[in-house]
């Protein structure tokens, strides 16, 4: 089941984890303090550096599937993590916006590049789906293991280094990830596409490429710089990769266009999920910013922008509890479908949300929040995040046709585009003004009737859920009755 290839990828997997989250948990207060942004500018920018990348699966599918392979976009992207930091670093030392806006938006670009490529190579290195799907899980937690270190360290070298030295150990961090593939090149370029196989790309290939990230990068820069006209691009963007995979429902053959309906509704059931994952990013971080003090449990010191670290330490802990539990239920002869999945993760949301309703509508007159109310919200949260993160990117290689199987897999990051976007400007809604003082109203009223509208949405989500989960079985018994009599047909 394990060996050299998926080991290396998963250490590769936990290099991106520090590199990135360390960078996007600094950023807020780059941009508040370095940059002098707002509160609700600086909410959309870090919003957007959570979420545009995966926007850009879409076109890291595309040149995955039909420029360089998966091997060769993802060492590509490693590589260009390490320069977009570098390029972050100077623009951190000089204050310089445009350029610290070129290196987060160079970041994004190889995070989208990465996002499908990664997936379908490490499927590779498996002998069966089995052992992918129950290791995928796992694989997830190795991601959050370097999450969680990023997200609880970099606030507090920050104090040490300053902004540019913490860029700086992301740079090193993701160049490492990318000599480590470098050294594997022989092996999982063999588990890669037809493309590397042959062991040359055509000039016409990497002009293409180059042209496509040229212009790829510009526009994430764009969206970067002008936040109010770049949420709409996401949302073109993402409609019309939508609109694509629901063409696709009626190109190909009826136990196809079945499967492919399967997945469209995956990808909207995911997005509302994300939705309010990306609310981790924006206004719980803006919450615990202006509310959090003390240490967890009394004797665990945290910085408030660190918060955001519970949630990859409970992803740690949730991957193997959701792998066991759910590989239990297997061995039972009561396997719980993929929108059941959806159903379960969006009770946990309620739960979690719940919880911080009850804490800001009830915060005392000095407007604290203890450590431990958030470590008991994100536990909820990030086994729900888990849930989803692990198996709707399981069930879509499960069921999508080969030759759209990168691009599909970027559907799962469309939808956290989408979402990340979404979460961003709603969260606006409980940005402060410059200046303005956090007092005990201001929790109850302005945090508490926002938290409580998303705690009752969650709760509609999981009938929505249920309701599609019922669906979607229907439509895949549908897929495989088709396909049998298109084999009979066929021979």
């Amino acid at each position: 089941m394990w060996n050299k290839l998926n080991k290396s990828m998963m250490f590769c997997q936990a290099m991106f984890g520090l590199s990135f989250y360390g960078v996007m948990i600094i950023l807020t207060r780059f941009f508040l303090e370095d940059l002098n942004y707002s509160e609700a500018d600086t909410m959309m920018v870090v919003g957007a550096f959570s979420s545009i990348g995966p926007l850009f699966a879409i076109a890291g599918g595309f040149i995955a599937d039909k420029l360089l392979g998966s091997y060769r976009s993802l060492t590509i992207a490693y590589g260009a993590f390490a320069l977009g930091y570098a390029l972050l670093v100077i623009g951190a030392s000089s204050a310089n916006i445009p350029l610290s806006l070129v290196g987060i938006a160079l970041a994004s670009y190889a995070r989208g590049m990465m996002a499908p490529s990664y997936p379908s190579l490490y499927k590779r290195t498996f002998k069966s789906e089995a052992d992918f799907e129950n290791c995928y899980p796992l694989n997830y937690s190795v991601n959050n293991l370097g999450a969680l270190l990023g997200q609880y360290l970099f606030p507090l070298f920050v104090f040490g280094i300053g902004f540019n030295g913490s860029f700086g150990l992301s740079c090193i961090l993701a160049a490492v990830a990318f000599i480590v593939l470098l050294v594997m090149h022989k092996p999982l370029s063999k588990l890669s596409s037809d493309n590397e196989q042959e062991n040359t790309v055509s000039t016409k290939n990497i002009m293409s490429f180059i042209v496509i990230s040229i212009a790829m990068i510009a526009l994430v820069f764009f969206m970067f710089s002008n936040m109010d006209v770049g949420q709409y691009i996401v949302y073109i963007i993402g409609g019309a990769a939508l609109l694509y995979l629901f063409v696709l429902m009626f190109r190909g053959t009826k136990s196809e266009g079945l499967r492919i309906g399967t997945m469209f509704i995956m990808t909207l059931l995911t997005t509302c999920f994300f939705v309010y994952y990306g609310q981790m990013m924006t206004s719980m971080t803006m919450v615990t910013i202006n509310t959090m003090r003390g240490d967890l449990f009394g004797f665990i010191p945290i910085a408030p922008e660190s918060a955001m670290a519970m949630n990859p330490l409970w992803c740690i802990v949730g991957g193997p509890l959701v792998t066991w539990f759910f590989t239990s239920m297997e061995k039972k002869g009561r396997p719980i479908s993929a929108g059941t999945k959806i159903a379960i993760a969006f009770v946990l949301v309620a739960i979690s949300f719940g919880i911080l309703t009850l804490a800001v509508t009830n915060v005392g007159q000095d407007a604290i929040i203890s450590p431990n109310v958030f470590f008991s919200v994100y536990a909820f949260m990030s086994i729900g995040e888990v849930i989803v993160g692990s198996f709707v990117v399981a069930f879509v290689l499960s069921v999508a046709p080969k030759a759209i199987e990168n691009f599909s897999v970027s559907l799962f990051y469309i939808a956290q585009a989408l979402s990340g976007i979404l979460g961003a400007v709603v969260s606006t809604s409980v940005a402060l003004e410059k200046g303005q003082q956090v007092t005990q109203q201001v929790v109850q009223n302005l945090y508490g009737n926002y938290f409580q509208l998303l705690t009752i949405l969650a709760v509609v989500m999981v009938l929505i859920a249920l309701i599609c989960s019922a669906i979607i079985r229907k439509m895949l018994k549908s897929a495989d009755e088709h396909h049998a009599i298109e084999l009979q047909a066929a021979n």
